[in-house]
Parts: structure tokens; sequence; C-alpha cells
């Protein structure tokens, strides 16, 4: 009876370590639909998920889009064209999720173009440091640099 009752145990521990690192793995590679996009830096995933994007600050609308912080709108609109309602793959860095709760994440388009970067570049953000997530942090500093020596985006003014 004690060899069922261990054989028992043991199948079911490993089932469940397949289970929990199936849905690891899943979500670090998953692909995903952008449900809605929420500003310039946000989104909302088809599972019901918000995500911040890693290393990227666009303006914010504050608490309506008549407060909005210069800039944001154009920010929400370029984030939308690159994303909403299209698949999404992330990446993940060292801390997955933020003090609010949301996903943190590089995300790239089905075209691998990453979004984070993207709008960094097209000078729709401003590169904002949160250690430990910084693997591509002086890449988006260069590209940043480089959206301001030609003046666009936030950068034209």
């Amino acid at each position: 009876m004690k060899k069922v009752q261990k054989n028992s145990l043991t199948t079911l521990l490993a089932v469940l370590i397949i289970f929990i690192m199936y849905n690891y793995f899943q979500q670090e590679s998953g692909q995903y639909i952008v449900k809605t996009v929420i500003d310039g830096d946000t989104i909302e995933l088809n599972n019901g998920e918000k995500l911040r994007y890693i290393g990227v600050d666009a303006p914010e609308f504050q608490s309506s889009k008549k407060n909005a912080e210069q800039f944001a709108e154009e920010a929400f609109q370029a984030n939308r064209k690159m994303v909403e309602n299209r698949k999404v793959k992330l990446e993940f860095d060292v801390e997955q999720r933020d003090q609010y709760g949301r996903l943190l994440a590089y995300v790239y388009t089905e075209d691998g173009i990453m979004v984070n970067e993207w709008l960094v570049a097209n000078g729709y953000a401003k590169t904002v440091v949160f250690p430990p997530n910084v693997r591509y942090v002086d890449r988006f500093k260069h590209l940043e640099k480089e959206a301001q020596k030609q003046k666009i985006g936030l950068w034209s003014e």
C-alpha cells in the first residue's frame, strides 16, 4: 500500500512540475494579441493582462486626454498603429511584473520589430531605466540621442 501511495505521489509531483514548466515557457515564448492600447507605453493583451513596455516612457494622458502631457496623443496613436489587434511576441527581462502587477516586457511585432525600441527611435518615448531590467538600455539611449539629433517626435521643439 505504501508503495502505491509513493508511486501516486511521485506521478502527481511529476505532472505538476511538467504543468508549471509548460505554463512558464508558454508565457515566455507565447504569442498574444493586443486587445487594447492604453497609452504610448502600456497595452492590454487578449488574456486580460496589462503590460508595460520595459525601458521606455511615453508621455501620459494623466486623468483625461484634456490634461495630457505634450505628445501623449501622438505616442498613443503610434503605439496603436503598431500593435492594436495584432499578434505580438513577448521577451521578459529579470523582473516580469511591476509594483502594479502589470507584465513588463519587450514587445515584438510579427515582423520582428521591437516596439519599445521603435518608440524611442521615432521620438515617441524616452529611455527610462528601472534596474534590474536593463538588457537593452544602452541601445535605447543611443536611439534616443539619434532622435534628439534629428529633432523628431518629442525632440522636435
